[in-house]
């Protein structure tokens, strides 16, 4: 079987640059490219390596290389899945943090869950390199077994409440080392398929690992339903056996490919292209919007129940645990909705194209955008609990924000190895040099986007967190904020890629 190095691919801007300066992994096939000596690419180690690895070489590919690579897909989604688990763990633990017990307040609440998502995202574009240092599954045993640390920390501090509002941030910013996964992932699994197949592996990459979200909140509904809402502990157990089980299965089902290289250099140079600031803009109102609401809208309903139930006056550990309940019964569906549209969206860009798909997804965002608004601004003018309408607003728009920012998380990011592939017939050299710029190019934007999207989802909790402080005390005013933006993002789309 033919195998063939070649290292992620994802799309950036303009260039009439030479290529040779921006080369950073050798192109498929037997031939190499002699790399300048000025750049010192990264190698993974030489253990568990698959040499000569080629995805367009169709004969070894369906000799048996697919299986290869559908093998390592698949460890691949099960060590990011937990990894995106372990990230929200804290939109599931403020659940579990009744005012009377911690002194937290909501707004203290939107900051916690802010905190990582920060974390995660400025570590995004370290973990885009990793895989070319460390080698992909030497980097997934690593990243899986670093987050048993804020999993059994989280578990400590849970259980011993009366720590200063500090610590817990502390320890909420090491579960950010779980948003970083999903930078190393996508660039590992983006080198092991085709071209024609990215749009497809790498949705069902994301989609796959995006469901770690929906699937904590899960676990966290089975214990709030049947434990109460002050046994937070079970679900940090449970993670830290599927924590386990990800990482021994990465150990002896995964595969680092032979010259899997990165060069921090290109990081640098895909930032002189404005499209890569365009494609990560459009980044933060998908990947943005799904993360942030996936981490708040658990705390948001929670607040909408507790006002209802409260009539604005301090609530009772009884009226906590119902919110709560509630709150976990129904916050789970968005993001589970969102993880799997996110694979119909890679496929629907593959067959109609990321720039339309995308373009589409805005406009329905904003759509959404303006449901909740009404939703909530109607809620406001309610005295006493919202009405079933409003609920039914509220929460219907929240799914269809989700469902949206799914599509479009698999069309922005279908929009970057296009990109540069059209890019590349502008570059002066051979086919094969233009090839390697194009997927080098791909696969710095690959982490940069990816960081700057994770960065929308920490806009959005502050965002909120804002507005419950402003003089109506909900969340109306952020919805406004936010649907402004995917006017915008709509607008961009159109005039810069659907012209």
């Amino acid at each position: 079987m033919s195998t063939t190095t070649s290292q992620s691919n994802t799309p950036t801007d303009d260039s009439t640059s030479t290529i040779t300066s921006a080369i950073t992994s050798a192109p498929a096939g037997p031939t190499t490219i002699e790399r300048p000596s000025r750049f010192r690419a990264l190698t993974a180690p030489k253990k568990r390596v698959i040499r000569d690895w080629d995805p367009e070489d169709t004969q070894a590919w369906e000799a048996g290389n697919q299986a290869i690579a559908k093998r390592n897909l698949v460890w691949s989604v099960a060590t990011e899945h937990v990894g995106f688990s372990i990230w929200s763990i804290w939109s599931v633990m403020v659940l579990f943090m009744p005012q009377a017990v911690y002194g937290f307040t909501p707004a203290d609440k939107f900051v916690l869950v802010a905190v990582p998502t920060l974390v995660g995202a400025v570590l995004r574009v370290p973990y885009t390199m990793a895989t070319a240092f460390f080698g992909g599954r030497n980097w997934a045993i690593v990243s899986g077994v670093a987050l048993l640390v804020p999993t059994i920390l989280t578990w400590w501090l849970m259980v011993n409440p009366g720590h200063s509002f500090t610590t817990f941030l502390l320890v909420a910013g090491l579960a950010g080392l779980g948003g970083g996964n999903f930078a190393s992932s996508m660039t590992n699994i983006n080198a092991f398929y085709p071209q024609r197949m990215k749009g497809w592996a790498l949705g069902l990459n994301a989609g796959g690992g995006n469901i770690g979200v929906p699937v904590i909140q899960l676990v966290g509904l089975l214990v709030i339903a049947t434990l109460g809402n002050r046994r937070p502990e079970v679900v940090c157990a449970v993670y830290l056996v599927l924590l386990a089980v990800a990482s021994l299965g990465a150990a002896i089902f995964m595969d680092n490919l032979d010259h899997q290289t990165a060069n921090p250099r290109a990081m640098l140079e895909v930032l002189r292209h404005r499209d890569s600031w365009f494609i990560s803009l459009l980044y933060i109102g998908t990947f943005g919007s799904f993360i942030g609401f996936g981490f708040a809208f658990g705390q948001v309903l929670n607040q909408t129940f507790l006002a209802g139930l409260t009539g604005g006056a301090a609530p009772t550990a009884a009226q906590s645990a119902a919110a709560s309940l509630h709150a976990a019964q129904i916050a789970f569906i968005g993001p589970l909705l969102g993880s799997v549209s996110r694979v119909w969206g890679g496929k629907l860009a593959d067959r109609r194209g990321g720039a339309a798909v995308t373009l589409w997804t805005f406009v329905g965002l904003a759509l959404a955008g303006v449901i909740v608004t009404i939703a909530a601004r109607a809620d406001d003018t309610t005295v006493g609990a919202a009405t079933a309408l409003q609920l039914t607003g509220l929460i219907g728009g929240f799914v269809l924000l989700f469902v949206l920012s799914g599509i479009g998380n698999g069309s922005v990011y279908k929009m970057i190895p296009a990109l540069f592939e059209a890019k590349s017939a502008s570059l002066v050299g051979p086919a094969v040099e233009r090839t390697a710029w194009s997927r080098s190019m791909s696969g710095a934007l690959i982490g940069i986007a990816g960081a700057i999207g994770a960065l929308g989802g920490v806009l959005i909790n502050l965002g909120l967190r804002a507005s419950y402080q402003g003089a109506s005390h909900s969340a109306t005013a952020a919805f406004v904020v936010f649907t402004v933006f995917y006017v915008a993002a709509a607008v961009l789309t159109k005039v810069r890629y659907r012209r």
